[in-house]
């Protein structure tokens, strides 16, 4: 079973971190796309990871959330979440400045509902082509969601699973309004110039807080209803 568990961590770990890729490949895409090539000149539309690494928010931090329960170190367990080396834009090259920068922005959290999406629609299409298929793909859910005692899921509702999981939570997760994640963007740019000079001296540290403290409990209230409808539809289809 503890094989079983660290075979599962070993799979949202290299999810987590192509997803993160997608993530930023998307802010590159849509910039290049209105007019700014700073990012795509730095060979950052592409879903190689080494292009988008973060020592700490790509490989440090999941790691300890994901496998660090197996060396008795539970602090950030269950978080599945991180960040990648945010992608430069430089705005001024923009056409229509602010509408862009909202737009490169909220490309980033879209990228995450796309892949959520496409993992549902693959879990939908096994439930109703496979024999027994909705049998199969409710049990590997839940397996996954350590809801049901199946002792192998299957590895394509696995991944499907998982990356549901880990899209949600980072689509959430961006979209808090804490520097430097997407939000924080989107919210900048809705302050007038005073509210947003007091916004920008917000202390690092401070958003390390927010981030990991109050964003947890965030995606853990967004999960449950967003996985209860997922599994609604899974079991109606």
């Amino acid at each position: 079973m503890q094989s079983a568990a660290f075979l599962i961590g070993v799979f949202e770990f290299v999810l987590l971190i192509f997803s993160l890729s997608f993530h930023e490949c998307a802010h590159a895409w849509t910039a290049s796309l209105l007019g700014d090539q700073t990012a795509r000149l730095e060979g950052r539309i592409t879903l190689n990871p080494m292009y988008h690494i973060d020592p700490i928010g790509t490989l440090l931090f999941p790691a300890l959330a994901i496998f660090g329960p197996f060396l008795g170190l539970g602090l950030f367990s269950g978080m599945l979440i991180g960040w990648a080396k945010p992608t430069p834009v430089i705005s001024r090259n923009f056409q229509k400045i602010r509408r862009d920068e909202n737009l490169v922005t909220l490309a980033g959290p879209a990228s995450n509902l796309v892949l959520v999406v496409v993992a549902f629609l693959v879990l939908i299409l096994m439930a109703v082509a496979l024999p027994n298929g909705r049998a199969l793909v409710i049990g590997s859910f839940l397996a996954v969601l350590g809801s049901a005692a199946v002792s192998a899921p299957h590895p394509v509702v696995l991944v499907c699973t998982l990356l549901i999981l880990i899209n949600l939570s980072l689509f959430v997760f961006n979209l808090l309004p804490v520097p430097p994640l997407d939000g924080s963007h989107l919210l900048r740019n809705l302050l007038p110039y005073n509210a947003m000079q007091a916004y920008d001296r917000i202390p690092y540290w401070l958003s390390w807080v927010l981030m990991i403290l109050v964003g947890g409990t965030i995606i853990r209230m967004f999960l449950g209803p967003a996985l209860g409808m997922i599994y609604f539809m899974l079991t109606h289809v």
